[in-house]
């Protein structure tokens, strides 16, 4: 079994600045692709940043340039690096890894975090 622990939400002030950890936990051998997703109330879920193992990154145009995904692939970590906040970047956000191989072969597919809550407000 593993599964995706997602730290790092709160309330901040427009213009402020967030930190979002993701930490896969289990028998991991190796994990393909991490992403950050958000979803505002109403709102459908969408892609915010991508990661792929080798390091190459895509962004939603509407993050490009204020946040930054990276990875710790010895501590199977994702990271999001969310600055200059504003309002309409308040949502859950949620990872995502699109494939995680365990120690004893086993594959799991896109896996889920339960998401954490970031709130921009003054």
């Amino acid at each position: 079994q593993v599964q995706l622990v997602e730290s790092g939400g709160g309330l901040v002030q427009p213009g402020g600045s967030l930190r979002l950890s993701c930490a896969a936990s289990g028998s991991i051998f190796s994990i393909n692709a991490m992403g950050w997703y958000r979803q505002a109330p109403g709102k459908q879920r969408e892609l915010v940043a991508a990661i792929t193992s080798g390091g190459s990154t895509n962004y939603a145009d509407s993050v490009k340039g204020r946040f930054t995904i990276s990875r710790d692939n010895a501590k199977n970590t994702v990271y999001l690096q969310m600055n200059s906040l504003k309002p309409e970047d308040t949502a859950v956000y949620y990872c995502d890894v699109d494939s995680i191989a365990t120690m004893g072969a086993i594959v799991y597919l896109e896996v889920w975090g339960q998401g954490t809550l970031v709130t921009v407000s003054s």
